[in-house]
């Protein structure tokens, strides 16, 4: 079990995390989210022993995890770690990268075990290509593909789909955690993508000046966000009466208290968002057609 208490850590005096604690059991999947520059590879870069600890404690299965103060070599075998900048040897083979730290003593275990992690990241057809003449996509699930080739115990994945596109991020991102889960490995995930989150993570913690201001499943926070910052997370939200309402939380009545008049109407596959205005505030809500600019609309809350 990963257990975090009362951790805080700032660059030159300036505040990054104050007072963070939580605990991830063994197998498990947290999400941590945050705006930008709230400290979440701060956090992951301290998990993995990057930088020394002053406040705080880290440990994993009641064993410290130490800065470079105590150890030659940042990191432990039993965590491995995927930053967005990708430590990989340009001049070899995919394939080659992958296996690179595996045994050779046993070469036909190592084949199979390549083969198979290719086919999670769905890269077996570009076993043979040297990854320098690889995309930053490809090359992010190549590491991705090298962070568990040994199954450590933990993983720590900073915004790992980021340079991955559209085309490939669904299937990978349901591949990838799908992996993680048979396997047992726990997972630690930062970032800005509620796609990341929804339907994998066990837990999510969000992250605001400093502190840690949400800590629940995904369902919990979505269904009961408490702040806008944490409904904003999950989609266009709206405040009314001091109620917090997602667009599709409202819907299109023929008559009632809450008058819109409608801005815009973007379209986005199976439904249209639609930006209106009642006085001076903006009011999303989602419907199966578009309206026409200055449309007045009658809307009430989905009980």
């Amino acid at each position: 079990m990963l257990k975090v208490q009362d951790l805080s850590f700032a660059y030159h005096k300036q505040p990054v995390l104050d007072q963070i604690s939580f605990h991830l059991e063994r197998g498990q999947h947290l999400s941590i989210i945050g705006e930008s520059g709230s400290g979440k590879s701060t956090l992951l870069k301290l998990l993995y022993g990057e930088h020394d600890l002053k406040d705080g404690l880290i440990l994993w299965d009641d064993k410290p995890i130490l800065g470079p103060k105590h150890k030659l070599v940042i990191g432990s075998d039993f965590m491995k770690y995927v930053a967005q900048e990708f430590d990989l040897m340009p001049f070899i083979t995919v394939e080659e990268n992958v296996g690179k730290f595996l045994s050779n003593f046993f070469p036909e275990e190592k084949k199979e075990r390549v083969t198979e992690l290719l086919e999670v990241v769905e890269l077996t057809p570009f076993a043979k290509t040297k990854v320098k003449t690889l995309s930053g996509g490809q090359k992010q699930r190549v590491a991705l593909a090298r962070a568990i080739a040994k199954q450590p115990e933990i993983i720590l994945l900073d915004e790992p789909f980021s340079h991955i596109d559209n085309f490939k991020k669904q299937s990978l991102r349901r591949r990838l955690f799908k992996y993680l889960k048979g396997k047992n490995i726990s997972c630690i995930v930062a970032t800005h993508d509620k796609d990341d989150v929804l339907g994998y993570a066990d837990k999510m913690i969000v992250l605001h000046n400093s502190k840690i201001i949400a800590n629940n499943t995904p369902e919990q926070l979505y269904k009961d966000p408490m702040l806008p910052l944490v409904a904003s997370f999950f989609g266009e939200y709206n405040v009314i009466n001091d109620q917090i309402l997602y667009a599709n939380q409202l819907r299109v009545v023929d008559i009632s208290d809450l008058k819109v008049i409608v801005n815009t109407s973007y379209f986005k596959g199976n439904y249209h968002l639609i930006e209106s205005n009642i006085n001076d505030s903006v009011v999303f809500f989602e419907h199966k057609n578009s309206f026409e600019k200055g449309a007045e609309i009658y809307l009430e809350v989905i009980k």
